[in-house]
């Protein structure tokens, strides 16, 4: 009796060893270090509960036709729970387009996501988004289109492995009625649809320190100098490079450098693009 006893009470240590060594792997495993902080697609992971990140980045083009820098930052806040995350993003700019000068604020995109799917073993977590863009910029100067707009996005997530994520994207940009002036004095409105696609992998070298590899592609939409609607497909690739420096319960921060290569003839030359976040609790 005594030694089945031993034996069962044996049995119970080990299975408790067994699932808190699985668990304790399972929340070390390198790709979980570093979530939400893609540069160009989008990460379907909304914010935690009581947690608030804050995106710098800056780009800087260098090619035949344009030059300079342009800037963007964005700030995510959960929404009663994980469910709902909304935030908002502010663009400027600085720099020339052939031989003109673009400078100033853009247009301002404000965002509600929902967490539709959470991420599961064979679920990839799912966040649809919407998006109001406000015509903050001026389009005489070329930093916005002068007309309010709307965005949809499809963002999907998957961790496949302990080192490997992977990302999709599927978007639509729709801007209604926008005014292009001509040289005989009319100015003739178009709407204007562009649609979008991203992927992105993710190796993690270490927890804090992921290799990124992202590709994005939008079929843009665009009025020319005769008032008439054309369509270029911008495609560009970016390797890249995130490292989490601080990596805190109550804080994190993430700096990260991708190098923007245009595939299509459309899509700017090179670049490069320099990512940083802070997120943490506030309550």
């Amino acid at each position: 009796m005594r030694q089945r006893k031993f034996i069962f009470r044996l049995c119970s240590v080990l299975v408790i060893l067994f699932v808190g060594t699985s668990t304790q792997a399972a929340e070390q495993r390198p790709i979980d270090g570093i979530e939400d902080n893609s540069f160009l697609v989008e990460e379907a992971y909304n914010q935690d509960p009581g947690v608030v990140q804050h995106i710098f980045n800056a780009v800087y083009t260098n090619d035949f036709h344009r030059h300079g820098w342009s800037f963007t930052f964005t700030q995510e806040w959960p929404l009663y729970g994980l469910e709902h995350q909304i935030s908002y993003s502010i663009p400027s700019f600085h720099l020339r387009d052939g031989g003109d000068k673009v400078s100033g604020v853009g247009d301002v995109l404000i965002n509600y996501r929902y967490q539709a799917l959470e991420e599961g073993d064979t679920v990839p977590a799912f966040a649809p988004r919407f998006s109001l863009i406000l015509p903050a910029g001026n389009r005489d100067k070329e930093t916005g289109n002068g007309v309010v707009g709307y965005q949809w996005s499809l963002p999907f997530s998957k961790k496949v492995a302990s080192r490997l994520a992977l990302h999709a994207n599927l978007g639509l940009t729709y801007l209604p009625k926008v005014r292009v002036p001509l040289d005989d004095g009319h100015s003739p409105k178009r709407s204007l649809v562009s649609p979008n696609l991203g992927a992105s992998a993710i190796f993690a070298l270490t927890s804090r320190i992921h290799l990124m590899l992202e590709w994005v592609g939008t079929f843009e939409q665009s009025l020319n100098d005769e008032g008439k609607r054309e369509r270029d497909f911008k495609a560009t690739i970016s390797p890249g490079i995130r490292a989490a420096v601080i990596n805190t319960e109550n804080l994190q921060t993430v700096l990260g450098v991708g190098i923007p290569i245009g595939l299509t003839r459309p899509a700017d030359n090179y670049g490069v693009f320099l990512y940083f976040s802070v997120e943490h609790k506030f309550f």
